[in-house]
């Protein structure tokens, strides 16, 4: 897998996936439990769009089972789940990584945090996007709330990563209100563009 986003190789001697060789990331390092297949694409739809939040409790023992040791050498004093836009969250109901985060920190005791990064700017879905527009899309998307980072590591925890333009966006916010290092983990990882 690749060593900055956990993206699999088609390599064994490559060290980073294609995206990763060629792009600068905000974030220091990321783990995906699964590949962002057909399969999964109905079950990570169920979970944020049909209110199949039982599901969270499957994702995260995936992810604490395949990468408990990496998580805990990240030392990371909270999960903080990528947050949904006012008005998105009034519509679904509920954000989908915040429920995820909340299972995740129940099965390893790290806090969730859902106070410090806050969405600012109604985003269009990044899966309707390509590569350069998920980035346009997602600049100052994110602030730091007025109390600032009370963390030096964190992980950022969100649904699917395809091509880490959200979670970037997250990162550079939390890194520019004083975190050091700043992780992520998701349910699903895509092959980005």
């Amino acid at each position: 897998m690749c060593f900055k986003c956990g993206k699999q190789l088609d390599e064994e001697e490559r060290e980073f996936c294609r995206d990763c060789a060629v792009k600068k990331h905000n974030f220091d390092r990321g783990v995906a439990a699964f590949s962002y297949s057909d399969a999964m694409k109905k079950s990570m739809y169920a979970f944020k769009y049909n209110n199949r939040r039982e599901y969270a409790g499957f994702y995260a023992k995936e992810l604490i089972e395949r990468y408990g040791d990496i998580i805990k050498g990240w030392r990371a004093q909270a999960l903080i789940p990528v947050p949904l836009h006012p008005s998105r969250y009034r519509s679904r109901g509920y954000n989908q990584a915040e429920v995820l985060a909340r299972e995740i920190g129940r099965q390893t005791g790290i806090k969730v945090d859902t106070e410090t990064l806050v969405r600012i700017k109604k985003t269009t879905p990044q899966k309707e996007l390509n590569d350069r527009e998920r980035n346009i899309n997602i600049e100052n998307a994110f602030q730091i709330a007025k109390n600032g980072v009370k963390y030096k590591n964190v992980i950022v925890v969100d649904d699917i990563y395809t091509t880490g333009a959200t979670v970037d966006g997250c990162a550079l916010a939390l890194k520019a209100g004083g975190a050091d290092r700043v992780y992520f983990m998701s349910v699903c990882i895509g092959n980005g563009f």
